[in-house]
């Protein structure tokens, strides 16, 4: 019976098998996931216009025996078009046009401002500890040269919390301006996700 040594076949399969893992890798890594730091906007809309976010909270309009009318700060909606305006600016997927160049423009108005109690002080339930804001608005975007509208949202909400005490405390207009932010972030957010 004839002797086989076996030892000198073992480092080529070795690299045999580390050749096949590497690649196998380098095929894997450069197929990826799927995540991208690209947008999903349609490649020939390089151009945004935002309109004036209009303000058309009905102030006369009764809400409760508590509170009898909305909540109204004035000059909301221009802080709303200003912080769209500098998040697409940010973005950067899309520039900002004028409103006769631009490739579709995005309307929107303020319709409604909800101040809601999240958590009440343990010792009384009539003291606020938490509240949310939301800043509620009808948004749409449009195709400018066939006038089209593209997508359109109604109630789209940004929000934010804040406390009234304690060690998180901040006032009203500070969350006010937290929740401009977070509405201007999910109103770029959402014009440039896949329609």
């Amino acid at each position: 019976m004839k002797n086989v040594d076996y030892t000198d076949k073992r480092p080529r399969l070795h690299r045999f098998f580390l050749f096949v893992i590497c690649h196998l890798s380098f095929v894997i890594a450069l197929a990826g996931c799927g995540y991208t730091t690209r947008s999903f906007v349609d490649p020939n809309i390089r151009t945004v216009y935002i309109e004036p976010f209009l303000n058309k909270i009905d102030i006369t309009d009764e809400l409760s025996e508590n509170r009898k009318y909305k909540t109204y700060f004035p000059l909301l909606e221009v802080k709303i078009t200003r912080a769209v305006v500098d998040r697409f600016i940010f973005d950067g997927n899309l520039r900002i046009g004028r409103p006769d160049t631009a490739d579709v423009i995005l309307k929107g108005e303020l319709v409604n401002y909800v101040k809601d109690a999240l958590r009440y002080e343990s010792a009384d339930n009539e003291t606020v500890q938490e509240y949310r804001i939301s800043l509620v608005v009808n948004i749409s975007l449009i195709d400018r040269d066939e006038n089209k509208i593209l997508w359109q949202e109604n109630s789209f909400i940004g929000d934010s919390t804040y406390f009234t005490s304690g060690a998180s405390a901040k006032s009203e207009s500070a969350a006010l301006s937290d929740a401009v932010v977070d509405l201007a972030r999910r109103v770029v957010e959402r014009t440039i996700e896949e329609w």
